[in-house]
């Protein structure tokens, strides 16, 4: 019978690409992980993984059995949900990932809450911008607190169950001292130093397509996904950043936002699981504190996906 650990070390291997980087993420060593696959191996009887330069690629039968444990690991986690869900509590563990700027405004706001109210759920969580989604699928973590920019295309993998929170405008901001609040329009943009997200990322590319409908293409002089360093920035007088509003605390000095008046960028903020079609009260509960801390901390709450 096959080894449902070992199904699960073979998927983490083929979205990593070596068995290096699925033991990093599995907190495994590698040897340990090829024990698991050679084990893997000697069970179905044939090579499912072979060398691929500095990684390592599935064989024709590792692709058939990756697509059969996919279904088999997805049947797993209906089944935990529907336990969890009889039992009617919830339990003692979830890992949260979430974008640094959701942290302060959201995030810690969540947690003191679940806290207060579960006090026996201990809450991992991880500040990262990468790859949220792809961890969710792995089963890395259990609820993604991430973003999607609405003139962006949606790129959320099959199995994947988004809650809106909320929609989050990017601001103007300037030195206290320039500029007034009024609404600015992009194109009015194009004649400042501007600190602006790398174009790689969803910022980025959410920026760079809001200026090109306003008829221009922003040259930023300073580039930084690093959006302390952009406030930095502005508040020194050295550039004109955007920024979203909720990674903005209200009470920084020195600093001045009005709204994008003619071609407004907003990011959807969300929460995300894994589909499954019994509620898990964990996860329902993380999202229920991520929720209301949206709603209270940001703009009004949108309404359940």
């Amino acid at each position: 019978m096959l080894d449902v650990r070992r199904l699960h070390m073979l998927r983490t291997v083929a979205a990593r690409g070596s068995i290096a980087a699925a033991a990093q993420s599995l907190a495994l060593s590698a040897g340990a992980v090829s024990q698991q696959l050679s084990a893997l191996r000697r069970d179905v009887g044939v090579d499912l993984l072979r060398p691929d330069g500095r990684t390592v690629a599935l064989t024709e039968a590792g692709r058939v059995l990756l697509e059969h444990a996919d279904r088999i690991l997805t049947a797993v986690q209906e089944a935990e949900s529907a336990v969890a869900a009889v039992k009617g509590t919830v339990g003692t563990t979830a890992t949260l990932a979430a974008l640094p700027s959701t942290i302060a405004r959201i995030a810690a706001p969540a947690l003191i809450a679940l806290g207060s109210d579960h006090p026996q759920l201990t809450v991992t969580c991880l500040v990262t911008d990468q790859a949220q989604l792809r961890e969710l699928t792995l089963g890395t973590v259990d609820v993604v607190l991430g973003q999607r920019y609405h003139h962006l295309p949606d790129a959320t993998p099959q199995g994947i169950e988004v809650s809106p929170l909320l929609d989050d405008p990017l601001l103007v901001v300037t030195a206290a001292d320039q500029g007034d609040e009024r609404p600015v329009t992009l194109r009015e943009l194009a004649a400042h130093s501007l600190a602006l997200a790398p174009p790689a990322t969803d910022c980025g590319q959410a920026i760079l397509h809001a200026c090109h409908q306003a008829g221009f293409t922003p040259s930023p002089r300073y580039v930084t996904a690093d959006i302390a360093a952009q406030l930095a920035l502005a508040r020194a007088g050295l550039a004109t950043a955007l920024v979203p509003r909720t990674a903005i605390d209200p009470a920084t000095p020195g600093i001045r936002t009005a709204p994008v008046g003619d071609h407004p960028i907003l990011r959807l903020l969300f929460a995300a699981t894994r589909h499954t079609e019994t509620a898990n009260p964990t996860t329902t509960a993380v999202v229920a504190a991520l929720r209301t801390a949206a709603r209270e901390k940001g703009a009004p709450r949108l309404p359940p996906a």
